[in-house]
């Protein structure tokens, strides 16, 4: 095996580490918790771990259900009618949560945050009709931004995980760059102006 080879196979090692580490769910239950945290406590971590479940918990039981039929190959999802079934399957959940922590009186900070997820969600749904643009990107720089609006700029600091995390989306070939820039602008943009609204 010749040295570029074995770069190469490090390199693509090191990709899939992160891809899988820093995978969505792992920014929602880190955003949930903090924001659940910073807005009540004790009683925020409670209606944060709301959230995580129908955010995070059960659209993963959905996708890995999927798995394990055949239906797609990862929790990446890859080819875009897939992709767009098990959106509209987390659309769905995250809509129920949305209206569980509403009618419960959730803190107004964690439903204006599963809130921008919804929002988020929808608007990358309907780029993926034509495009596969990246969720790993959206979602992380979404929490970067929100946790910044809450916790204050320094948080900002987190995007230079965004930026790895794009890297390995790339390094893997499941993104082009401009998918990996369009899904960091949309997720940032869009979680921004939501939760700046409705917080």
């Amino acid at each position: 095996m010749s040295s570029i080879e074995i770069t190469n196979t490090g390199s693509q090692r090191t990709a899939r580490l992160i891809s899988d580490q820093l995978h969505p769910k792992t920014w929602i239950v880190l955003v949930c918790l903090m924001i659940g945290w910073h807005a009540d406590h004790l009683r925020g971590l409670v209606w944060s771990l709301v959230g995580v479940l129908f955010a995070a918990v059960i659209p993963i039981l959905f996708i890995d259900h999927g798995i394990k039929r055949g239906r797609w190959g990862d929790r990446n999802v890859g080819a875009r009618k897939a992709r767009l079934l098990v959106m509209v399957v987390i659309l769905l959940s995250v809509l129920t949560g949305l209206a569980l922590m509403t009618t419960l009186d959730a803190p107004r900070v964690l439903t204006a945050l599963v809130a921008s997820m919804l929002i988020t969600l929808a608007a990358l749904a309907l780029v993926t009709l034509a495009w596969k643009i990246s969720v790993h990107q959206a979602v992380s720089a979404g929490a970067v931004i929100m946790l910044a609006q809450t916790y204050g700029p320094w948080a900002l600091s987190a995007y230079a995980l965004v930026a790895v995390v794009g890297w390995s989306r790339v390094a893997l070939r499941d993104h082009t760059p401009a998918q990996v820039i369009a899904g960091t602008l949309l997720g940032t943009a869009v979680a921004a102006a939501v939760f700046a609204a409705l917080r």
